[in-house]
């Protein structure tokens, strides 16, 4: 499809909208909602299957995965179309999700979550492009509501779910559970949504994939290892990331279809809009990653209320989604950023105050105020960067808004798995597998109380350090919404 077609897909469309909304829904669902169930499922994968030194890796690998695959996935949909690109994500995506469920072990785990990752990264990109191409940039920020509003009721069920299945059944149903949410939204797109796709010469960037995967896995394996790595590894993986990045720019520039495509960031908006969004996911992995492991460590509480203090987060973020989409069409893109980065900043200094002591109340009551700032950052971040861009560029602008946003939490997982694994190394060396029981309920009964209160010390110190980086991450994506221009709205915005 090229650009001239574009409106004339959209006319076709939209008798169908309601029916591809509600498939991209569905697809966002069952992405949104990997997360959170996950999550709070973790301290009893980690008790069941050992291996505390590895928990960051289960959202790192899967993350980075998703990261790295979100840009190729973006091109291939400018090419290809959506549905192929889509069909094919979802389908690795499904596979990797069964082996997750079928997993012996924490190493096994975390190879079948990168090849999940590596499906993932089409479905979000995909759905988001496919929304942006069939509702006008009025309309989006509104329909951008809906599509928020599923990570929120994801986030509330996933946790309130994750609870229940490693309470009553066993841990792999976490994963099984988007299987049948899968296949109906690959049924969905096949039979209700147009697309005619003119077939073009292209160039696939390979080698700038290749070499982005590179760099940012030397990264990420230094965040997580660094503590094991030693002097002479840290050189080494620092050596190779630096050499891949330069390598990477070298690449790109003379790439036809470059896998980063550096022009769209001469554009302010949209280079703003992609430093916010990896702020806003670097900051929202501190919350999902280990607030259940604090809630249900540290305050000695059941899965199911660690996944309520998690849920709170959802509950405002969907909440806030609707009003911010109807605050950017009268007001500014700028003035919802900069109200979500207020609320990020201040549920940051609530998590920072947080002790073992201030009960799930305050902990739920942090949770909701990041929550805020998320719905009010998020679609203003993304909605900006739709409406910057024409259909032919729509793809790869939003797979690379998408990569921006999984490149910060993937970031963000594995430096605070890195601060948490080397503060608790630190401060009580050896307590790996103590910490494992210390994360089931079950388990935590055979550790005297001595050790408990030495255990719950530790980890709750070493949780600080990571609410420590929160806030400065939020501070920085308050000042990112405060540089917007002034005026961009929806329905007032430049095209690049």
């Amino acid at each position: 499809m090229d650009q001239a077609a574009a409106p004339q897909a959209l006319q076709t469309a939209r008798p169908r909208r309601p029916l591809i909304l509600a498939a991209s829904l569905m697809a966002t669902f069952m992405a949104a909602v990997e997360s959170t169930i996950v999550a709070t499922a973790m301290p009893t994968i980690v008790a069941d299957l050992g291996g505390f030194s590895y928990f960051s890796w289960v959202f790192a690998a899967y993350l980075l995965a998703m990261a790295v695959t979100i840009p190729l996935y973006g091109r291939f949909a400018d090419i290809y179309g959506r549905k192929r690109v889509f069909f094919f994500g979802t389908g690795v995506f499904l596979l990797g999700t069964t082996l997750c469920g079928l997993a012996h072990s924490m190493l096994m785990l975390v190879l079948f979550r990168a090849l999940q990752g590596m499906g993932a990264g089409a479905i979000q990109p995909i759905a988001m492009t496919v929304l942006g191409d069939i509702y006008t940039p009025a309309e989006r920020a509104k329909v951008q509501g809906f599509s928020s509003s599923v990570f929120g009721i994801s986030a509330i069920l996933g946790p309130a779910l994750g609870a229940f299945i490693v309470e009553h059944m066993h841990w792999s149903l976490v994963f099984w559970v988007n299987l049948p949410i899968g296949a109906a939204s690959i049924a969905m797109y096949a039979l209700f949504l147009p697309e005619q796709v003119v077939p073009r010469k292209h160039q696939i960037d390979y080698a700038g994939a290749a070499l982005l995967t590179i760099g940012v896995g030397a990264v990420l394996l230094t965040l997580v290892q660094a503590a094991t790595l030693g002097a002479r590894g840290i050189a080494v993986m620092a050596a190779v990331a630096v050499v891949a990045f330069v390598l990477l720019v070298l690449q790109e520039r003379r790439a036809p279809e470059p896998i980063v495509p550096y022009k769209l960031w001469r554009n302010r908006v949209i280079a703003l809009a992609n430093l916010g969004i990896f702020g806003t996911g670097s900051a929202m992995m501190g919350v999902s990653a280990f607030l259940p492991a604090y809630v249900q460590g540290v305050m000695g509480r059941s899965p199911g209320v660690a996944g309520f203090a998690l849920g709170c987060q959802s509950v405002s973020w969907m909440l806030a989604t609707f009003v911010a989409g109807r605050l950017m069409i009268r007001t500014s893109y700028r003035l919802s950023a900069a109200i979500g980065g207020v609320a990020l900043l201040t549920g940051g200094s609530l998590f920072l105050m947080m002790t073992p002591e201030s009960g799930v109340g305050f902990a739920a009551t942090a949770s909701l105020v990041m929550g805020v700032g998320m719905g009010f950052c998020n679609p203003a971040f993304l909605v900006s960067i739709q409406a910057s861009v024409d259909w032919s560029q729509r793809g790869v602008a939003t797979g690379a808004n998408m990569f921006m946003r999984i490149l910060g939490q993937s970031t963000g997982a594995s430096l605070f798995g890195a601060v948490v694994n080397f503060g608790v190394a630190r401060r009580l060396p050896g307590a790996g597998d103590a910490v494992n029981r210390l994360l089931e309920p079950n388990l935590r009964q055979t550790l005297g109380a001595d050790e408990i209160h030495r255990l719950t010390t530790a980890v709750a110190a070493s949780v600080h350090e990571v609410y420590v980086i929160v806030v400065v991450i939020a501070a920085a994506t308050l000042a990112i919404a405060l540089a917007f221009p002034a005026g961009l709205r929806p329905t007032h915005t430049q095209r690049t």
